[in-house]
């Protein structure tokens, strides 16, 4: 029955976190720290949360699997809620992309998606073999998992990115930091 109610308050706090960045992120033209930072302080409360109340090792695998069925829920919602709404009006097109498009800046992207993110992305998942609690081959496991999935991540949000230099210092502080902290961490 404990399981049970923490799984549903773990999808809950992601249905709620994940409500709390769609409003934040809906409105364009006016910016919503308050909401940002309530919606991931909520993602990061339940996941810190669990893993205190059910165990470190099972509760982090709690949360990480039952908050995205969360956000997943919000998503869909919204999906079904827009579907709706389109199909009563025409929908309009696109917004054209700032400025003209340029091979360079494609090739540059593509470079920076590319090798940047996935070292962005094994610096993150050493830093977590490194610091995570647990033994240590469920560490390197997890860790081996979390490439892919960060990877993945990087690469599109660089390839959304209008802004490169903005880009590439994201990626590259975080390649330099994920690293930094796992040698820390190996050396404790």
């Amino acid at each position: 029955m404990t399981q049970f109610l923490a799984s549903a308050l773990i999808v809950g706090a992601g249905i709620a976190g994940s409500w709390l960045l769609r409003c934040a992120w809906a409105d364009r033209e006016r910016e919503r720290p308050d909401f940002r930072l309530a919606g991931w302080g909520i993602l990061v409360g339940a996941l810190l949360a669990s893993a205190v109340w059910i165990g470190p090792m099972l509760g982090l695998a709690y949360a990480l699997t039952l908050l995205p069925v969360g956000s997943l829920l919000v998503v869909v919602h919204g999906a079904t809620r827009r579907a709706a709404r389109e199909s009563r009006r025409a929908r309009l097109a696109p917004a054209p992309l700032d400025g003209t498009s340029r091979a360079w800046r494609g090739w540059l992207k593509a470079l920076l998606a590319g090798p940047l993110g996935m070292l962005a992305a094994m610096g993150l998942a050493f830093c977590y073999a490194a610091w995570a609690p647990g033994a240590i081959q469920t560490r390197l496991l997890i860790a081996a998992l979390l490439v892919p999935a960060l990877w993945g991540v990087a690469m599109t949000w660089t390839l959304a990115d209008q802004r490169i230099v903005r880009a590439t210092a994201v990626l590259g502080g975080t390649t330099i930091l994920g690293f930094g902290l796992a040698f820390l961490g190996g050396i404790a």
